[in-house]
């Protein structure tokens, strides 16, 4: 994978970034994945809606890989599009996270993705567990030369 930082990228690149992530809030938006009542539900297990979302995202992601690699598709910057093999030997790593993630989700009925959005849709209290997810984000940065990686 590539380690290009924003300041690589040109104007146009950066605009294009910013389209798709317009166009991805609208899209999550529009099909209620940011819903505080959906996520609930989810959690409940009283309805399918937001299984069928994710589930449909897996689907997605494995039918996009699948086409890059059997392409030879490259990156923005010309460099041949490959993702480093996970480590599954740090499964408690991924379990750990994912524990994290999942409490901070069930709590808060947002995932850090649709934080953006929400509040962009006027919901100015998720202004609060945006600033913890960036609390979050800075303490594990602070932390990651400590934890076992």
């Amino acid at each position: 994978m590539s380690k290009n930082n924003s300041s690589t990228l040109s104007l146009r690149d950066k605009l294009i970034f910013l389209v798709l992530g317009i166009y991805f809030g609208i899209v999550i938006s529009k099909s209620e994945a940011i819903s505080w009542f959906r996520i609930q539900e989810m959690f409940r297990f009283h309805s399918f809606h937001m299984y069928g979302l994710l589930f449909s995202g897996v689907i997605t992601a494995a039918i996009s890989l699948k086409i890059i690699r059997s392409l030879g598709l490259k990156t923005i910057n010309g460099e041949p599009a490959v993702l480093a093999p996970k480590d599954t030997t740090t499964w408690r790593n991924y379990l750990l996270g994912g524990t994290c993630f999942g409490i901070g989700w069930a709590f808060t009925g947002a995932c850090p993705g649709p934080l953006y959005t929400l509040i962009g849709t006027g919901l100015t209290v998720m202004i609060v567990p945006l600033c913890f997810a960036f609390l979050g984000a800075w303490t594990y940065g602070y932390l990651k030369p400590r934890l076992p990686h």
